[in-house]
């Protein structure tokens, strides 16, 4: 598991922080938190360093990097500074107080699915998800460790256009041949379950954006009659992680966009799910090697999207279970 010394100079690795400052925002609320006392004076140095940092050239950057045994080549020139102040920061912040290294995920489940769609997604058009794929991103190896993809027959609108197909690389007969929904989702706990997630291991869920929990799988449930299963109800929507983290604006969020901020290609067909959701999981390991703490910052609360306050306690997604069918 993590282990981190307590001098700058001899860590391999940075450590995490929130996506956010988040401790002004608890008000000093948390008496308990050490670390919520902006008075204190490592603060003040921290903030001198960050001066120092964004006067730095990209070669004076990667030369520090370097010194630290950090990633020099990957990132655009902002990055590398975010990389080189949380480093720093973290360290400074370990000196003072020890991290407990066992509070976050064990593992993060991406996912990224695919929908039946329609040139120019008429309003009136009903999305039904035809790809169910999870990315299994274990949070102390960094490694992606497992992954899941099950195809999914459509049941409104069985045929799929031309726009679809191509788009997706999903074919008539691949969905044809597929498993309705309430199976496939049905395989998908017990696969998660085999891998003791929210039992022996806790874990959260991760998507790019809010649409593949607030849109794709709520409407799913309807269509299929049954309710929305507890485990998805919140996640963690990367986009939002990212800009807040990194200081960019939400049109730089797109997942090619970001891969490319971060000093990588996309790697394999875009628009396929399983592809999709292993280039956001590169993303997310990036983020978390960069000193990200992903936190889930989206839920789900009688049908409607809401927000998850950074400041909220770090809590992994229940067990999967099987949601009851609706009345």
């Amino acid at each position: 598991r993590r282990t981190q010394g307590a001098s700058a100079p001899s860590c391999a690795r940075p450590g995490r922080q929130h996506c956010r400052i988040t401790d002004q925002e608890t008000n000093g609320k948390n008496s308990t938190a050490r670390s919520n006392d902006f008075s204190d004076p490592v603060y003040k140095e921290i903030a001198i360093t960050n001066g120092y940092i964004n006067r730095m050239t990209r070669d004076e950057l990667r030369s520090k990097l370097a010194e630290f045994k950090l990633e020099t080549r990957l990132g655009v020139k902002d990055v590398l500074k975010k990389r080189l102040k949380n480093y720093y920061k973290k360290q400074k912040l370990m000196q003072k107080e020890p991290v407990n290294g066992d509070s976050y995920y064990d593992y993060i489940c991406v996912v990224d699915f695919e929908a039946t769609c329609e040139e120019g997604n008429p309003p009136e058009f009903i999305h039904e998800i035809i790809e169910f794929p999870v990315v299994l991103l274990n949070t102390h190896t960094l490694e992606i460790e497992d992954t899941f993809q099950q195809y999914v027959k459509p049941e409104m609108n069985p045929k799929l256009s031309n726009f679809c197909i191509s788009l997706t690389g999903i074919t008539q007969d691949i969905v044809d041949k597929a498993d309705t929904f309430p199976q496939v989702l049905q395989n998908v706990i017990e696969w998660m379950r085999q891998r003791e997630l929210g039992t022996k291991y806790s874990y959260s869920m991760l998507t790019d954006g809010s649409w593949d929990m607030s849109k794709f799988l709520n409407i799913q449930c309807r269509i299929s009659r049954i309710k929305y299963p507890s485990f998805a109800k919140k996640w963690i929507n990367i986009r939002k992680s990212y800009g807040n983290f990194y200081k960019v604006p939400r049109k730089q969020t797109k997942l090619t966009i970001m891969l490319e901020q971060l000093g990588m290609n996309y790697d394999g067909r875009p628009h396929s799910g399983l592809d999709d959701s292993k280039n956001i999981a590169r993303i997310a390991i990036r983020m978390l090697q960069d000193g990200c703490e992903l936190r889930v910052n989206e839920r789900m609360h009688a049908g409607q999207l809401m927000t998850v306050s950074s400041s909220a306690p770090l809590e992994g997604a229940p067990a999967p279970q099987m949601p009851r069918y609706r009345n």
